[in-house]
C-alpha cells in the first residue's frame, strides 16, 4: 500500500492540516487562488474532473451535504485528476494466489525497520509512556503500527490525496467484486477530506498520501483523522506528518476508540490436530472472539495453559503459509482491535511482531565475555 515519499524532515515546506483556523469568508477566495496555483503544476495523470459533468454535480451535492462552499469544491475536485496507477493498486491479486504468513512477515519484520523503530522509540519515549499509562495501549503496539505503515515516516505516500481519492469515488475499477460498496466508501472519504480540509485552513490540493488516500505517519483516512486524531503535543494543531507525539497519541486513541483493553494479551498460541475437529466451523467467525476456550478446546484446539484461563471470548485465526502448514493462534478482543486498522490477521501479527522485535533491540540482554550464554 505504501510508496516512497519525502521524509519527515524533507517534507517541512509541505502543508500540514491544523487547528488553527480562520473565518471561513475569509479563507474562500484564498482557497480558490491556492487550488489553481497548485493545479499549474499538477502531477501527470488522465484527464481533470473539471471535464466531467456529473462529477461537478456530486460536487454540488457534497458542497450542499457538508455545508462547503459550492465553488470552492467544484475548484478542488475539478483539479483532480484520475490516476491509472492508483485504479491499478487498489485492484486486488487474482484468486488463487496462495497466502503465505512468513513471506509476509518478511516484508515487515526486518532490520531495516527495527533500526528505524528502535530510534523512533528513544526519540519519543516520554511520549509512548504518557499515552501508553492514558490508554493502556502498549508502546510496542504503537511502534508497530508506524513502523508497518510507513517505516516511522520513511514512506508516507508519493500520490496527491485529492486525486487518489477522486479516482477511487468516481472510477473505481469495475472488475472489483464490491465495486459500488468501495466506490461509495471513497467518495464518503472524498467528503470527509475536503471537510478536514476547509475546517483547517489547509490547500486540498497539496497534501500527498497513499494510493488509497491514507495520510501521514499513521496512514490514517480523512475520516480516521477527523474522528481519532488528537493534540499531543499541546500546541494547538494536530499534525500527523511531522509531530511525533501527536501520531502517537493518535494511535492510542484509535486503538482506546475501539475499546482496547488494558493488559490483556493479543493472542495465545493454538494447535489444531490434523484430524477429528470441525477446521470450517472454528474458522467460521474468522477474527471475530467468539469462541470461550473452553468451547475452543471442547472443539479440539489445542491451547497453551495461559489462554485456557482467559476470561473473554476467542477467535481461531489461520495465517496460511504457502505449502507449509498454517499457523494457529487464538486472538483475543486487542487481537481484533488491532484488525480495526486493517481487516487483516497477517496485518496484526506483522504490528505485533514488530513491535515485539523492535522492543527486545531497544532492551538487549547484558552482554558476557567471549559471547557466552547468560547463566
Amino acid at each position: 500500500m505504501h510508496t516512497q515519499a519525502a521524509t519527515p524532515k524533507q517534507s517541512q515546506k509541505k502543508a500540514t492540516l491544523s487547528h488553527v483556523t480562520a473565518s471561513a469568508t475569509a479563507r474562500h477566495g484564498k482557497h480558490a487562488k491556492a487550488i489553481r496555483r497548485v493545479a499549474n503544476r499538477a502531477d501527470a495523470g488522465g484527464p481533470l474532473y473539471a471535464t466531467r459533468p456529473e462529477v461537478l454535480q456530486i460536487a454540488d451535492d457534497i458542497a450542499a451535504r457538508r455545508d462547503l462552499d459550492r465553488e470552492w469544491v467544484r475548484q478542488a475536485i475539478g483539479h483532480a485528476r484520475y490516476q491509472p496507477a492508483v485504479a491499478r493498486a487498489i485492484t486486488p491479486p487474482p484468486a488463487g494466489v496462495p497466502k503465505n504468513w512468513a513471506l509476509y512477515r518478511s516484508r515487515f519484520i526486518d532490520p531495516v525497520r527495527i533500526k528505524a523503530g528502535v530510534k523512533f522509540w528513544q526519540d519519543n519515549r516520554a511520549a509512548l509512556e504518557r499515552a501508553e499509562q492514558e490508554t493502556g495501549v502498549p508502546a510496542s503496539i504503537i511502534v508497530g503500527i508506524v513502523g508497518v505503515e510507513t517505516i516511522y515516516g520513511q514512506q508516507t505516500g508519493t500520490y496527491r490525496v485529492i486525486d487518489a481519492l477522486s479516482t477511487l469515488a468516481f472510477d473505481f475499477p469495475a472488475a472489483h467484486p464490491r465495486a459500488a460498496q468501495r466506490a461509495a466508501f471513497f467518495q464518503s472519504e472524498l467528503e470527509a477530506y475536503l471537510s478536514l480540509t476547509h475546517r483547517t485552513g489547509t490547500d486540498p490540493l497539496a497534501l500527498r498520501g497513499s494510493y488509497a488516500g491514507a495520510m501521514g505517519l499513521p496512514q490514517f483516512m480523512p475520516s480516521s483523522w477527523s474522528k481519532y486524531a488528537v493534540d499531543f503535543d499541546g500546541d494547538s494543531r494536530i499534525d500527523l506528518f511531522h509531530s511525533a507525539a501527536d501520531v502517537i497519541g493518535s494511535v492510542a486513541n484509535y486503538f482506546k476508540a475501539f475499546h482496547w483493553q488494558r493488559g490483556m494479551p493479543t493472542h495465545y498460541a493454538a494447535r489444531l490436530p490434523a484430524t477429528g475437529v470441525d477446521k470450517a466451523a472454528l474458522l467460521a467467525p474468522d477474527i471475530v472472539p467468539t469462541f470461550t476456550p473452553a468451547a475452543l478446546a471442547a472443539g479440539g484446539v489445542e491451547l497453551e495453559p495461559a489462554a485456557l484461563q482467559h476470561t473473554g471470548p476467542l477467535a481461531l485465526v489461520e495465517l496460511q503459509n504457502g505449502d507449509a502448514p498454517p499457523l494457529y493462534i487464538a486472538g483475543t478482543e486487542n487481537f481484533y482491535a488491532i484488525t480495526r486498522y486493517n481487516w487483516s490477521a497477517y496485518y496484526a501479527l506483522a504490528v505485533i511482531e514488530l513491535g515485539r522485535e523492535v522492543a527486545a533491540a531497544l532492551n538487549p540482554p547484558l552482554e558476557t565475555p567471549a559471547g557466552t550464554v547468560p547463566k
